[in-house]
């Protein structure tokens, strides 16, 4: 496994391979776990050269004390990348992405950040979209590997591929879940157990949208589900929304099977946790 920490170095070494090469990325802000490995081994099975970046990226937290908790665990992380036999690991500083005083770049997300992530954190998909273009024209790869836990950043990264005309497939992975169903997260390892238990209502309640489409309305689930939290109050729910896959907006009736998604929101002590259910 070779580790780069400057995109000069990394840039030289990738254009030294041989042009018929299949490269596959996937970028990550550490604190890896099984999710975040099987893009990585998904990656491994298309692909000749698999990039795995890990940069904690500063422009995308609304909160400067939730940026400053996010964990880092580079030593565990290298370990783990080593095991699964990742081919090359980009391990940037700040300053190799960003000038001194560099504002973030404006997109256009033809509507896909109005609600949820793009609702209560303004800017954020902002920062996200500015670094993965970076990463992007610094990797140039074939394919790039994305979690469907966040889905609203997977459905924005697809947009803006093609509206900067970047030949990149991007590929959605299914969420890796815990044995409790909750979602495998960073953000997890901040929670205790009974805080892990009492989470697994985000996944409970994503299940029973999905089982109970035909019985409710989406106005009378949606209303069902939000008084499940409301009874739980160690779990501050700050959204529940059923939206349609292809435009991420609130629906009113359900669409064909696969463009409906439910999207939860919630914090528990402090820790923001997201997760949703494609129906």
């Amino acid at each position: 496994m070779k580790i780069f920490k400057t995109k000069v170095e990394l840039k030289s070494y990738l254009n030294s391979q041989d042009e018929g090469r299949v490269i596959s990325f996937i970028p990550t802000m550490g604190a890896l776990h099984n999710g975040h490995l099987s893009l990585i081994s998904q990656a491994k099975q298309n692909s000749d050269l698999v990039v795995c970046s890990i940069f904690v990226n500063p422009t995308q937290f609304n909160n400067s004390e939730d940026l400053e908790k996010y964990p880092r665990t580079l030593d565990e992380d290298l370990r783990a990348l080593r095991y699964i036999k990742c081919d090359v690991v980009y391990l940037p500083a700040i300053s190799d992405l960003y000038n001194e005083n560099e504002q973030v770049k404006q997109f256009q997300y033809n509507g896909l950040d109005e609600f949820m992530e793009g609702k209560g954190r303004r800017g954020h998909f902002d920062g996200v979209a500015t670094v993965v273009e970076k990463l992007f024209r610094i990797i140039n790869p074939n394919i790039a590997y994305f979690g469907q836990k966040d889905i609203q950043q997977l459905q924005i990264i697809k947009h803006i591929t093609k509206q900067l005309n970047l030949d990149i497939e991007i590929i959605g992975v299914p969420t890796i879940r815990e044995e409790s169903g909750l979602a495998m997260s960073s953000r997890n390892k901040r929670l205790s157990e009974s805080d892990l238990e009492k989470a697994t209502l985000i996944y409970k309640t994503l299940v029973f949208i999905k089982e109970n489409k035909y019985k409710y309305s989406v106005e009378k689930l949606k209303d069902f589900c939000v008084e499940k939290f409301e009874r739980h109050a160690d779990l501050d729910l700050e959204y529940l929304e059923i939206v349609s896959l292809k435009n991420l907006q609130p629906i009113k009736k359900y669409n064909e099977k696969g463009d409906n998604v439910a999207c939860i929101a919630a914090t528990i002590n402090s820790v923001r946790l997201i997760d949703n259910i494609i129906f």
